[in-house]
């Protein structure tokens, strides 16, 4: 490698605010390139770069076929107060299951107005209106606060639907929630449990592990394992290698998990409710309705084809 490039990329790598330039430019001109391109053409371009698959949405038939097509179609006012991860909170009590909401600390429409001073030493920093961008600050140790309120205020500045199309994130308004960061007290790990849910009924569970890094980020190497609604593992790969860690749920605690899933997944043709067990306590995590974007890998083939069997695309509430 050149001097002169050697020497960019090191101070690239060890200067924040040369990588916050960087997105703020990568983020407009993809931005601009997204807003030429109408939402079938980018879901057909954006399928096949991610997957390398033709994308069908005149007859879909596979998994991420018909998740696609909600993405495009399905124009429910819900599927934007449940996406929010501030206001999922307001549907989730209206549901009667506010006990199993987590601890709020704080809500902020700009990330200079968070006093970390009154904060608890610990807790989980998210953005309620894109996927992934989570930070936690831990008063015990050095937190950057002059790079967080830099990068979140140019997060809080991001329409997530231009990334994918998912239009349920296109109207959120943006915001910082601080929340009580779950743990177990000995320390043991928590895991994921993902339920997916097909208009109320919940056939499949996810558990993922090694899913958040130690800083709040997610793992790009986490594992999945997945089971039928019965807690029996089945032989079926959701994108993540499979995982050798038993299920540590009793029976009645999966039982609830699940009967939640089915409560809060009731008005939605496919939806994802997520769930943490910390210290004997069912916690919610969000709802997601488009796992992974749509850009999945199930195999075997006849097993995504039994999934997507599943999920009735004709009663949904179209649009404009």
């Amino acid at each position: 490698m050149p001097v002169y490039r050697k020497l960019r990329s090191n101070l690239y790598h060890n200067s924040d605010y040369l990588q916050y330039l960087w997105l703020r430019r990568i983020y407009r001109k993809r931005r601009e390139e997204a807003e030429k391109v109408n939402d079938h053409d980018f879901a057909v371009w954006h399928y096949k770069q991610l997957t390398g698959k033709d994308l069908s949405l005149d007859n879909p038939q596979t998994f991420d076929e018909k998740t696609w097509y909600l993405k495009l179609y399905n124009r429910d006012p819900l599927l934007t107060i449940c996406t929010d991860k501030y206001r999922v909170r307001e549907y989730v009590e209206r549901c009667g299951l506010s006990h199993i909401l987590n601890e709020l600390y704080g809500v902020y429409d700009d990330a200079r107005d968070i006093d970390f001073d009154t904060l608890p030493s610990l807790c989980f920093l998210k953005c309620n209106h894109t996927s992934g961008y989570n930070i936690i600050f831990d008063r015990t140790k050095s937190f950057p606060k002059h790079s967080f309120v830099r990068k979140f205020n140019f997060i809080l500045e991001q329409n997530y639907y231009w990334a994918s199309r998912e239009w349920n994130y296109r109207n959120i308004e943006p915001k910082i929630v601080a929340e009580k960061v779950l743990e177990n007290k000995d320390g043991t790990p928590l895991h994921d449990y993902r339920f997916m849910c097909f208009s109320g009924a919940p056939k499949l569970m996810m558990m993922d592990i090694d899913t958040c890094a130690k800083d709040g980020t997610h793992r790009p190497d986490a594992r999945r394992n997945i089971y039928n609604e019965n807690m029996e593992l089945l032989d079926v790969t959701f994108s993540r290698a499979h995982h050798d860690m038993p299920i540590p749920l009793s029976r009645i605690q999966f039982e609830e998990m699940k009967a939640y899933a089915a409560i809060l997944s009731e008005p939605f043709p496919l939806a994802r409710i997520d769930f943490y067990f910390v210290d004997g306590q069912i916690r919610f995590g969000e709802i997601t309705f488009y796992h992974a974007g749509g850009c999945n890998n199930i195999q075997p083939h006849e097993w995504d084809l039994e999934i997507a069997s599943w999920i009735d695309i004709n009663n949904i509430k179209r649009g404009n």
